[in-house]
């Protein structure tokens, strides 16, 4: 079993930055993947950014490529989603994820790939 706990959502207005974090305990050593995904109101889940455990792959979806920055410190089983030049349009809940299927070193993107979830952490984008 992992847990993965999200922090740092918030209201930040528009151009704004927030950072998330997500902490993962329990059976960290299985994750191979660990990504975001964001749900807004009437919306479906859809994937924002996701990394191999080894670092060696990122992946990002289009509307945030060039905004957002996903990274890990293994040492502290932490992922982390830096969140720049935000949007009204970005805001969701967000939700931590970690795969601990082998995935080799590609990142996959939907939901049915991931084993485990955060609570999520709301973000609100004011215009």
């Amino acid at each position: 079993q992992v847990q993965l706990v999200e922090s740092g959502g918030g209201l930040v207005q528009a151009g704004g930055s927030l950072s998330l974090s997500c902490a993962a305990s329990g059976l960290t050593s299985r994750i191979y993947t660990m990504a975001w995904f964001r749900q807004a109101p009437g919306k479906e889940r859809e994937f924002v950014a996701g990394i191999h455990w080894s670092g060696a792959n990122v992946n990002y979806a289009d509307s945030v490529r060039g905004r957002f920055t996903i990274s890990r410190d293994n040492a502290k089983n932490t992922g982390y989603l830096q969140m720049n030049s935000l949007k009204p349009e970005d805001t969701a809940v967000y939700y931590c994820a970690a795969r601990t299927r082998p995935s080799l070193n590609t990142v996959r993107l939907t939901v049915y790939d991931y084993d485990y979830w955060g609570q999520g952490t709301q973000v609100t984008v004011s215009s």
